[in-house]
């Protein structure tokens, strides 16, 4: 059965990885945040660059919204252009009537997080462990007129089929899929990006975890024209700036699509690296069906084990601050052959200090 709850508990639902590596964490080994190593790449930098030119006037996002709209075959006005997904979360909780709004957990916390600071009453749904945390339709109760959910998941990094996702949706319900960490799914065979057939769809993009992006805050939203309108109209003036809006119509060229889709191929050969060393060790329980570039993983004492991994080199990420998960899970970013092997050398040097 998957769980239900209403409560806001004490998970903290402002933490994120990068806490982990802040404020005295000089040297250590950033698995904790999910952006890519080695990004932005030089190209990326070169085009930011060249946009500081242009800085003394207003940003225009034209021509950006259109090459996210052509990149995902869609009308200008299906695109709206955030300064990063989170953004795309207080806006959607502030700018939608959602009366019995439904996130669905274990996920990225700041929806709910908005959701709450907006005045909204939430309620949970909990995918188990047991069931290997995928989505049961079935579970998201018929009156949720808003339904939030990630994909694949962070943190358990569970992609669910795309038609389960679209059995959620019905007349009256906002769908809500962040879909931040598709572009790492080689192909992208469950996105939702580009469907128009899906009533009520709200896709959430972001261009911070591919491409290194994190500190100039981009993403876009993908929904009907008026949903994107009453967005719009929730948004200060000129929110992107001109830097960001250089970047992300860079990011849709095919060449830079392309580069997108290299790594995604190569972040999954590394982790199936990754879940192999892992499975060695007999206190580890690896979620296996993890399709993004990062790994759940639960271990008794995870956060002794975390503190032990921080003095041997290795930022992990918490994952009791995730509802539906507790003290025993850590996040694991998926970095390339040499750095997983020295941390499963660090890991087994944790687990055998803690015992």
């Amino acid at each position: 059965m998957t769980a239900m709850s209403t409560r806001a508990d004490s998970h903290d639902l402002r933490h994120h990885g990068d806490a982990e590596v802040r404020d005295g964490a000089a040297g250590l080994i950033d698995l904790a945040v999910n952006v890519r190593t080695g990004t932005p790449p030089d190209w990326l930098r070169a085009c930011i660059a060249d946009s500081l030119a242009g800085l003394a006037a207003y940003p225009d996002g034209r021509a950006a919204r259109a090459a996210v709209a052509a990149r995902h075959g869609l009308p200008v006005e299906r695109v709206l252009l955030t300064a990063g997904v989170a953004e795309a979360f207080v806006l959607l909780a502030r700018a939608l009537p959602a009366r019995r709004p439904v996130v669905v957990h274990p996920q990225f916390t700041e929806p709910e997080a908005a959701l709450r600071d907006a005045g909204h009453e939430v309620r949970r749904v909990l995918l188990r462990a047991e069931d290997g945390f995928r989505l049961d339709p079935e579970a998201v109760p018929d009156e949720a007129d808003l339904v939030v959910l990630g994909n694949p998941t962070n943190p358990t990094s569970v992609l669910h089929p795309a038609e389960a996702i679209a059995k959620l949706a019905r007349p009256g319900r906002t769908l809500v899929v962040d879909e931040a960490f598709m572009d790492a799914v080689p192909g992208e065979p469950e996105a939702l990006a580009g469907r128009m057939d899906v009533p009520g769809l709200v896709v959430l993009r972001s261009l911070t975890k591919t491409w290194g992006l994190a500190g100039l805050r981009i993403g876009y939203v993908l929904a009907e024209p008026c949903t994107v309108a009453a967005l719009e109209r929730a948004q200060p003036l000129w929110p992107v700036s001109t830097p960001a809006l250089a970047a992300a119509e860079a990011c849709m060229s095919p060449a830079a699509l392309a580069e997108a889709e290299r790594a995604a191929c190569r972040i999954a050969v590394e982790r199936a690296h990754l879940l192999a060393g892992l499975a060695e060790f007999e206190e580890v329980r690896a979620v296996e069906a993890a399709e993004g570039p990062f790994v759940l993983i639960r271990v008794k004492r995870a956060d002794a084990v975390r503190a032990r991994l921080r003095t041997l080199g290795f930022a992990a990420r918490r994952g009791d601050t995730f509802p539906g998960l507790d003290h025993d899970w850590l996040r694991l970013a998926v970095r390339d052959r040499a750095t997983t092997n020295r941390f499963l050398q660090a890991l087994d040097q944790a687990l055998m200090a803690v015992g």
